[in-house]
């Protein structure tokens, strides 16, 4: 019989069966497995959604050695939220061209956005939380060229 993958952070146990709101993230598609994971929620106003400083809750854990990674986000009540993700690939706690990220949906996202402060549509990025847990995949993405892509594209 398989072994269940660890639930990991802080609210792990909110992730349990009988437990929630709260959204169990399944991270993949991470291009190394050194320093950090962040994952962020944010909730009411989709307009402050992905804004560095209106997140609800954070969790940082250092980068597990192997998949699957599975971050519990207890959040405060069911309703509509966001996720997003940064692998700190080398640990420096500081965003430059070695770093990942990703967030809920899956958006698809260039540098562009960044430097002009697009942030993903809230109608791909929501999240509909219940009263138990609701499982979202994130798959990671690295810049390549001027667009942030998954690994799997980026080496074509």
């Amino acid at each position: 019989m398989a072994e269940t993958p660890a639930i990991l952070g802080p609210e792990a146990a909110h992730c349990a069966p009988g437990g929630g709101p709260a959204i169990l993230v399944n991270i993949t598609g991470l291009k190394n497995r050194q320093g950090t994971v962040r994952v962020r929620t944010f909730g009411g106003d989709t307009s402050t959604w992905f804004d560095k400083v209106k997140w609800r809750t954070k969790v940082e854990i250092p980068t597990p050695r192997t998949e699957p990674i599975r971050v519990c986000m207890a959040v405060a009540a069911p309703g509509n939220y966001a996720i997003d993700v940064r692998h700190d690939a080398n640990a420096n706690n500081q965003t430059d061209r070695s770093d990942g990220g990703g967030a809920s949906g899956n958006p698809r996202v260039t540098i562009w956005d960044f430097i002009f402060g697009r942030k993903p549509s809230p109608k791909q990025t929501a999240v509909k939380v219940g009263q138990g847990v609701t499982e979202i995949s994130v798959t990671m993405m690295y810049l390549s060229g001027t667009s942030l892509k998954p690994l799997s594209e980026t080496r074509r």
